[in-house]
């Protein structure tokens, strides 16, 4: 079946068995290595994507569930954003990485000005065995005050 999508900002016309799930058609196919499967149950946010405006678990949907909408992954997520984490120490072994970054460029991009509050429950959906999770918030906080900054 051919599907039509944008994916970080690209067009895409692809072709894509109707049985494959959205999280090997986009590291197998398209290429995306950054979205990673854990649990593949959905619970670990490793696979975390932006589907039109939502974050949503890669692992629970069907490929050809992305025709016709707009996918962000990793790779069209701003640069401060991945700069920050790197800076505040929030990267470990790195295998969790992508799906914070995602659900944090998901929550400044609703919330400029996020409390600590609002920074755990938009990340509870996502797990890390390595940080403490401390200097993830850390990073969420460094890149919210980055943003602002700029504007």
């Amino acid at each position: 079946m051919k599907i039509h999508f944008t994916l970080n900002g690209t067009l895409q016309r692809v072709e894509v068995d109707p049985s494959m799930r959205a999280i090997d058609f986009l590291r197998d196919v398209m290429g995306i290595t950054s979205v990673k499967e854990g649990c593949g149950e959905g619970e670990c946010g490793a696979c975390t994507i932006i589907v039109d405006g939502k974050t949503v678990p890669s692992c629970l949907m069907l490929a050809v569930e992305l025709d016709g909408k707009d996918v962000i992954t990793l790779e069209g997520v701003d640069d401060r954003v991945k700069e920050a984490f790197i800076e505040a120490g929030a990267i470990q072994c790195g295998f969790c990485t992508p799906g914070f970054i995602i659900s944090t460029w998901y929550l400044l991009s609703r919330n400029p000005n996020p409390s600590e509050e609002e920074i755990m429950t938009a990340l509870e959906g996502n797990l890390c065995r390595c940080t403490g999770y401390l200097k993830i918030i850390d990073a969420v906080k460094l890149v919210a005050s980055m943003m602002r900054e700029d504007g």
